[in-house]
């Protein structure tokens, strides 16, 4: 068990009054009793939320929250519709969590509205069930697991491959030592997106958003996006790039495979935000090594299209978006269920779908942690490690290739990594061998403390950026 899973399951720390303390209610115990849960964000994930908790029986969508009005009332009138009966109606999530009969809430927000539902939620003595990526910092995902364990509440992050019968089987196989030893593990997301634009006049904000609770801890400052909602994943302030938005599926699932319990050593990013010319800021073209005392894991993420003028994402051995345990025997991909030989026949796969929506209901009936298949302790360690990969790149700077080659040499599988992203960018008229492409530093890790050793401006990072009265608990 490492230091930082110990610090946490020992609960060294404890989190603040932060701003709704409330006795906590009464946990669900009747495996007949109706739970009732709140869902905050109804866009195309609080929708799913909604079905998903709904068809449950025994369980009951109670509440529905957003900022923006009309999809507020879209989400209740689909309840009404479908299931015939009326949810209460919130604007402000803190209300919702106040006042609201609720034994469970579900936080389907962007992430930089992860952290504070999800710690009033626990206050309250609610369960939570929060969406993925857990955090958009570092250290909000440290006070978010030690508020569930103070409060002893289940939280559940929503990572699917963790109920998924295909992964788990695949990952099972692996283990049993079928290939052979790990060697390495490449993650891997190639999932063409488009521009999100470049506006010269800010964007209007509908009238039926409260713009300043919707942009929450986040700056609340003009939006020069063509769209407000979803696309602001793109941009530092209040997304994470793919390498954590999508990343933390795969890394959770690396680290699963590996029994890794901690953090990587050290992390280096290579990469940038090519063709576009829009609003975001974060990479649409990168590659992260974490360096895991077991195996190193590899990462790579091209939201490009295969190259200029084509329609068809880039794959890697064929799959466009999957965890590949590279073994002495042959490999496999983890999350489509395929195994395959050294010369890469197929050999064996897997099959059977996800219940983690059901496995947390089950597990708020069990009260019983370990019931949880995801447990915020397990998605907050590989939210982290997606965090650490794109801290290395906001401390780069631009470098050419050969500046990158001589930084990354004596890690083979990196620089196998590092020529695809040539020749991937090579395929779209960049020059590479200018300064072009931002090359990370690399950063020490210091596990026990979740932080990088000697680097203040990375550290920064780490503790995040919040804005008045949003702002994030101390934990003492």
């Amino acid at each position: 068990m490492s230091i930082t899973r110990r610090r946490f399951l020992q609960g060294s720390a404890a989190v603040a009054a932060i701003g709704i303390p409330k006795l906590a209610a009464a946990s669900v115990q009747d495996a007949n009793e109706t739970i009732r849960v709140g869902v905050i964000g109804c866009g195309v994930r609080g929708s799913h939320h909604i079905e998903r908790f709904a068809r449950q029986p025994g369980v009951r969508v109670a509440a529905v929250c957003d900022p923006d009005r009309q999809r507020l009332d879209r989400a209740a009138a689909t309840i009404q519709e479908k299931y015939q009966y009326e949810p209460a109606k919130y604007v402000d999530l803190r209300q919702m969590i106040d006042k609201a009969e609720l034994d469970v809430v579900a936080v389907a927000t962007m992430q930089y509205w992860h952290a504070l539902p999800t710690i009033w939620a626990c206050q309250a003595g609610k369960d939570v069930f929060v969406e993925k990526p857990l955090s958009h910092y570092i250290h909000e995902g440290q006070v978010m697991v030690r508020a569930a364990r103070k409060y002893n509440r289940l939280v559940q992050i929503g990572t699917q491959a963790r109920a998924t019968r295909s992964a788990i089987d695949t990952i099972r196989f692996v283990q049993e030592g079928q290939l052979g030893k790990i060697q390495y593990v490449t993650a891997f997301a190639n999932k063409p997106r488009t521009s999100i634009g470049k506006r010269e006049t800010p964007l209007p904000i509908p009238e039926s958003v409260d713009y300043d609770l919707w942009c929450g801890p986040a700056d609340n400052g003009p939006v020069y996006r063509d769209r407000l909602q979803y696309d602001c994943s793109f941009t530092w302030d209040k997304g994470d790039g793919e390498s954590c938005n999508q990343g933390i599926h795969e890394i959770d699932v690396a680290r699963w495979l590996l029994k890794e319990p901690g953090l990587p050593r050290r992390t280096i990013s290579v990469g940038g935000r090519f063709v576009f010319n829009d609003a975001g800021d974060v990479p649409n073209a990168q590659i992260i090594y974490y360096d895991f005392p077991s195996a190193p894991v590899l990462y790579e993420v091209h939201n490009l299209r295969k190259a200029k003028g084509s329609n068809e994402a880039t794959n890697f051995l064929g799959h466009t978006t999957d965890v590949c345990a590279h073994c002495e025997g042959g490999y496999a991909m983890i999350r489509s269920g395929r195994v395959y030989d050294s010369q890469g026949k197929q050999i064996k796969s897997f099959g059977g779908g996800e219940d983690l929506f059901e496995n947390f209901i089950r597990a708020v009936r069990s009260r019983r942690q370990e019931d949880l298949n995801a447990d915020i302790l397990e998605g907050h360690l590989s939210t982290t490690v997606t965090h650490l990969g794109n801290i290395s790149h906001r401390v780069g700077k631009l470098a050419s290739q050969a500046e990158i080659r001589e930084r990354i040499a004596g890690v083979p599988e990196f620089e196998a990594m590092f020529g695809r992203l040539v020749d991937h960018l090579k395929a779209h008229e960049i020059d590479v061998d200018a300064p072009t492409v931002t090359l990370g530093q690399w950063l020490e890790v210091d596990e026990e403390n979740q932080r990088f050793r000697n680097h203040d401006a990375a550290n920064a990072i780490v503790d995040g950026f919040y804005r008045a009265p949003y702002l994030l608990p101390s934990a003492v």
